[in-house]
Protein backbone atom coordinates (compact mmCIF):
# COMPACT_ATOMS: atom_id res chain seq x y z
CA UNK A 1 0.00 0.00 0.00
CA UNK A 2 1.10 3.37 -1.02
CA UNK A 3 2.52 6.03 2.24
CA UNK A 4 -0.33 8.39 1.30
CA UNK A 5 1.62 10.49 3.96
CA UNK A 6 4.78 10.99 1.94
CA UNK A 7 2.72 11.35 -1.63
CA UNK A 8 2.98 14.95 -2.76
CA UNK A 9 -0.90 14.66 -4.22
CA UNK A 10 -1.84 12.26 -1.38
CA UNK A 11 -5.66 12.13 -3.34
CA UNK A 12 -3.95 10.07 -5.99
CA UNK A 13 -2.30 7.54 -3.71
CA UNK A 14 -5.30 5.24 -5.17
CA UNK A 15 -4.69 5.76 -8.73
CA UNK A 16 -1.25 4.84 -7.93
CA UNK A 17 -2.10 1.84 -5.91
CA UNK A 18 -4.66 0.63 -8.56
CA UNK A 19 -1.97 1.34 -11.55
CA UNK A 20 0.96 -0.25 -10.12
CA UNK A 21 0.35 -3.85 -11.34
CA UNK A 22 0.46 -2.33 -14.57
CA UNK A 23 3.77 -0.47 -14.19
CA UNK A 24 6.18 -3.15 -15.32
CA UNK A 25 4.08 -5.27 -17.88
CA UNK A 26 3.96 -1.29 -19.32
CA UNK A 27 7.87 -1.25 -19.49
CA UNK A 28 7.94 -4.58 -20.81
CA UNK A 29 5.65 -3.88 -23.43
CA UNK A 30 7.53 -0.52 -24.54
CA UNK A 31 11.58 -2.25 -24.18
CA UNK A 32 9.98 -5.04 -27.01
CA UNK A 33 7.94 -2.49 -28.90
CA UNK A 34 11.45 -0.17 -28.86
CA UNK A 35 13.34 -3.32 -29.83
CA UNK A 36 11.46 -5.10 -32.95
CA UNK A 37 11.27 -2.01 -35.81
CA UNK A 38 15.06 -1.82 -35.32
CA UNK A 39 15.30 -5.56 -35.84
CA UNK A 40 13.55 -5.26 -39.13
CA UNK A 41 15.22 -2.31 -40.49
CA UNK A 42 17.94 -4.67 -40.27
CA UNK A 43 16.17 -7.41 -41.72
CA UNK A 44 13.72 -5.82 -43.89
CA UNK A 45 14.28 -2.25 -44.57
CA UNK A 46 11.53 -1.62 -43.01
CA UNK A 47 11.30 1.46 -41.11
CA UNK A 48 13.71 3.38 -43.00
CA UNK A 49 16.34 0.76 -42.72
CA UNK A 50 19.00 -0.17 -45.07
CA UNK A 51 18.10 -3.39 -45.12
CA UNK A 52 20.28 -7.02 -44.84
CA UNK A 53 22.96 -6.47 -47.13
CA UNK A 54 23.71 -3.19 -46.38
CA UNK A 55 23.70 -3.75 -42.65
CA UNK A 56 26.14 -7.02 -43.14
CA UNK A 57 28.51 -4.99 -45.18
CA UNK A 58 28.34 -1.96 -42.39
CA UNK A 59 29.28 -4.42 -39.57
CA UNK A 60 31.98 -6.36 -41.26
CA UNK A 61 33.61 -2.78 -41.85
CA UNK A 62 33.43 -2.43 -38.08
CA UNK A 63 34.84 -5.61 -37.71
CA UNK A 64 32.32 -7.89 -36.79
CA UNK A 65 32.61 -10.65 -39.16
CA UNK A 66 31.42 -12.29 -40.67
CA UNK A 67 28.97 -9.31 -41.05
CA UNK A 68 25.98 -10.98 -42.12
CA UNK A 69 25.86 -13.27 -38.95
CA UNK A 70 26.28 -10.80 -36.74
CA UNK A 71 23.48 -8.65 -38.08
CA UNK A 72 21.08 -12.06 -38.00
CA UNK A 73 22.37 -12.42 -34.11
CA UNK A 74 21.36 -8.74 -33.49
CA UNK A 75 18.26 -8.54 -35.63
CA UNK A 76 17.06 -11.35 -34.02
CA UNK A 77 17.77 -10.39 -30.69
CA UNK A 78 15.81 -7.34 -31.04
CA UNK A 79 12.94 -8.90 -33.09
CA UNK A 80 12.58 -12.10 -31.29
CA UNK A 81 13.89 -10.62 -27.83
CA UNK A 82 11.61 -7.77 -28.49
CA UNK A 83 8.10 -9.87 -29.54
CA UNK A 84 9.13 -12.28 -26.44
CA UNK A 85 9.00 -9.35 -24.28
CA UNK A 86 5.71 -7.94 -25.61
CA UNK A 87 4.50 -11.11 -24.67
CA UNK A 88 5.98 -11.43 -21.43
CA UNK A 89 7.01 -14.71 -22.77
CA UNK A 90 11.04 -16.55 -21.95
CA UNK A 91 11.17 -13.00 -20.34
CA UNK A 92 14.57 -13.72 -18.46
CA UNK A 93 16.33 -15.29 -21.31
CA UNK A 94 14.99 -13.01 -24.11
CA UNK A 95 16.75 -10.17 -21.37
CA UNK A 96 19.73 -11.90 -20.66
CA UNK A 97 19.98 -11.94 -24.94
CA UNK A 98 19.01 -8.53 -24.85
CA UNK A 99 21.55 -7.25 -22.05
CA UNK A 100 24.21 -9.00 -23.69
CA UNK A 101 23.29 -7.16 -26.85
CA UNK A 102 23.05 -3.35 -25.17
CA UNK A 103 26.20 -4.22 -23.36
CA UNK A 104 27.96 -4.20 -26.51
CA UNK A 105 26.49 -1.22 -27.74
CA UNK A 106 27.45 0.41 -24.26
CA UNK A 107 30.94 -0.05 -25.39
CA UNK A 108 30.44 0.86 -28.96
CA UNK A 109 29.04 3.99 -28.67
CA UNK A 110 30.71 5.09 -25.91
CA UNK A 111 33.81 6.58 -27.72
CA UNK A 112 31.01 8.74 -28.89
CA UNK A 113 30.34 10.07 -25.25
CA UNK A 114 27.14 9.90 -23.06
CA UNK A 115 24.59 11.89 -25.10
CA UNK A 116 22.00 10.02 -27.64
CA UNK A 117 22.01 13.12 -29.86
CA UNK A 118 26.15 12.84 -30.73
CA UNK A 119 25.80 9.14 -31.07
CA UNK A 120 26.32 8.17 -27.90
CA UNK A 121 26.04 5.60 -25.20
CA UNK A 122 22.80 7.18 -23.21
CA UNK A 123 19.55 4.93 -25.15
CA UNK A 124 22.01 1.84 -25.12
CA UNK A 125 22.09 2.01 -21.56
CA UNK A 126 18.70 2.71 -20.60
CA UNK A 127 17.57 -0.34 -22.57
CA UNK A 128 20.21 -2.10 -21.14
CA UNK A 129 19.23 -1.19 -17.14
CA UNK A 130 15.77 -2.22 -18.66
CA UNK A 131 16.51 -5.55 -19.24
CA UNK A 132 18.59 -5.86 -16.43
CA UNK A 133 15.33 -5.53 -14.27
CA UNK A 134 13.26 -7.87 -16.33
CA UNK A 135 16.32 -10.05 -15.96
CA UNK A 136 16.32 -9.28 -12.02
CA UNK A 137 12.10 -9.43 -11.88
CA UNK A 138 10.95 -11.68 -14.49
CA UNK A 139 7.86 -11.05 -16.74
CA UNK A 140 5.39 -10.54 -13.83
CA UNK A 141 1.80 -11.48 -13.45
CA UNK A 142 0.68 -9.94 -16.78
CA UNK A 143 2.69 -11.93 -19.21
CA UNK A 144 2.71 -15.26 -20.17
CA UNK A 145 5.49 -16.91 -18.37
CA UNK A 146 3.11 -15.97 -14.92
CA UNK A 147 0.93 -18.12 -16.87
CA UNK A 148 2.94 -20.95 -16.93
CA UNK A 149 3.93 -23.88 -14.65
CA UNK A 150 7.48 -22.64 -14.33
CA UNK A 151 9.32 -19.73 -15.53
CA UNK A 152 12.41 -19.81 -18.08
Amino acid sequence: MTNRSRLYIPSLGGLYESLGPYALPLLRVGLGIILIPHGCQKLFGWFGGLGFEKFSAIFTNIGYKPGWFWVLVVALTEVVGGLCMVLGLFTRVAALFIAIFMINAVWFTSAKGFFWTAGGMEFSLLLLLVAIVFLVRGGGECSLDGKMSKEF
